[in-house]
């Protein structure tokens, strides 16, 4: 389904985390709204684009990244089925586009940047 919505950053890294760390990501990454996990491009692309970047460490396939002045995050799940793309638009806030799957649809939806509302929109539309 196509995705187009603004919303925040800290919403943003809620649903990378949700997609793939939740399980496993120390309580301190979890807690600092500064750090976000990125994987390399062949095990689907996630990666964020910012000022300032500082490697933490790695779990698994996840490396965790502490981060200042975000200007981009690009999401591709391992699926390829998502692909999705924030820029920045001011303060915390950017524009989400992209394709996602039902998978990534719960999870925005679990993260807070999809609601009850868009869903329907875009279930109007579909038919």
């Amino acid at each position: 389904m196509r995705v187009e919505v603004v919303c925040n950053l800290e919403d943003v890294r809620r649903f990378l985390i949700l997609s793939t760390c939740s399980s496993f990501i120390p309580d301190e990454f979890l807690r600092d709204s500064k750090v976000f996990p990125e994987r390399p491009r062949e095990k689907g692309t996630m990666y964020v684009e910012a000022e300032d970047k500082e490697t933490l460490g790695s779990i698994r396939d996840i490396q965790f990244t502490r981060v200042s002045n975000v200007l981009g995050v690009i999401y591709n799940s391992k699926s390829g089925l998502t692909k999705l793309k924030w820029r920045h638009i001011k303060d915390s806030l950017g524009k989400l586009s992209g394709e996602a799957s039902g998978n990534s649809l719960v999870n925005l939806f679990q993260a807070g940047i999809l609601d009850e509302s868009y869903v329907k929109k875009s279930r109007r539309n579909f038919y």
